[in-house]
């Protein structure tokens, strides 16, 4: 039995079946993947009321963002043939797309083996493995970042009957969110009665940027499309790794293949003590439970806002909840700067559109 939505509105059809094949299905999976709200968040800078957008993507199945990615890599893989039933998945991540391919993949009937560097949080690996998947721990000796992808490489040339997803190089990581992500927004934009002027958010894979950006141009040629990163960290500015930075899952130590910077407008910074400083202020004043990527994004949108005016629309992703992060800095006191915009602001509240 599956739930589908019906586009467009909020009807559920429930679908019975006796085919055993259906409950292994991409189809089905989608049913669980995208669809999530899209919030009005009203609040202060300096004083002055203002408003952003942003898409609550813990919604989805596995709670963040990267499961459209691996819902929609998986599908076109079978439909192109590259991944056969059985077949083991091997990726390189930081967290949220190996748990992403963790739990689709294993819903699929597939193993999963994720390369992730050994400093990630607890939580990421503790749910990869919950889903039954392998995880690799790659220390900085063994190249960190980098040398999880090199390493998934070198064991699928080693090996028979493996399946690279690729999130750094694969359009189909654009195209998830080109074809879901970007329409759902404007969709939802247009049911706020608002025109998106600007999208924000943060580089890991560049996918959602990317994607989304393509979407709201194709529509709005002028919207401006703006990716973030860590000022901590710049790798966007540099090309390569430079210093550290506690905002996980962005800024993987190079730029991502799919990243066109020619194509987007000027790289946004947030130093990531300010972004987890947001996302505590998200979580205790308005109950949002978001990660630390989540306030770094606020945080780019709200400095958009500031230089459009305040009246205009820009939106963000908040790519996935708290609850991977208790064992970081998030969930610890964090010291306050003079130069961070987290305390000039004053949350007040948020319409959601479903």
């Amino acid at each position: 039995m599956a739930a589908g939505r019906a586009s467009g509105g909020n009807v559920r059809v429930t679908i019975h079946t006796s085919n055993p094949a259906a409950t292994r299905s991409v189809a089905a999976l989608r049913q669980l993947v995208g669809g999530t709200p899209l919030l009005e968040i009203h609040y202060r800078c300096q004083g002055q009321a203002r408003r952003l957008y942003a898409k609550y993507e813990s919604m989805n199945m596995t709670g963040s963002v990267k499961d459209r990615m691996a819902c929609h890599i998986l599908g076109e893989a079978y439909a192109q043939d590259q991944l056969g039933r059985g077949d083991l998945i091997v990726e390189a991540s930081s967290g949220n797309t190996g748990i992403a391919f963790a739990a689709l993949g294993r819903a699929l009937g597939h193993p999963v083996r994720i390369y992730m560097p050994d400093w990630m949080s607890q939580e990421r690996v503790a749910l990869i493995k919950s889903f039954g998947a392998e995880v690799v721990p790659v220390t900085a000796a063994q190249g960190g970042f980098v040398g999880s992808v090199q390493m998934a490489e070198q064991f699928a040339r080693a090996n028979e009957r493996v399946f690279l997803p690729r999130q750094f190089e694969n359009q189909a990581n654009v195209r998830a969110h080109a074809m879901g992500t970007g329409p759902e927004i404007l969709l939802q934009m247009e049911a706020f009665g608002q025109r998106p002027a600007a999208f924000v958010a943060g580089v890991g894979t560049g996918g959602t940027v990317m994607g989304v950006g393509r979407a709201l141009r194709a529509a709005f040629p002028r919207a401006r499309v703006h990716p973030l990163e860590p000022a901590n960290s710049p790798t966007l500015r540099t090309g390569h790794k430079v210093g550290k930075h506690r905002i996980q899952g962005i800024s993987d130590e190079f730029v991502p293949a799919v990243v066109d910077l020619e194509a987007l407008d000027a790289i946004v910074d947030v130093w990531d003590g300010d972004a987890i400083l947001m996302a505590q202020q998200l979580a205790r004043q308005l109950g949002l439970a978001v990660g630390i990527s989540s306030g770094a994004n606020f945080l780019g949108a709200a400095q958009l806002v500031e230089e459009l005016g305040g009246s205009a629309a820009v939106v963000t992703v908040f790519p996935d909840s708290n609850k991977k992060y208790l064992s970081t800095d998030l969930c610890r006191e964090e010291p306050v700067r003079e130069d961070y915009l987290t305390p000039q602001i004053v949350l007040d509240g948020f319409a959601a559109v479903r």
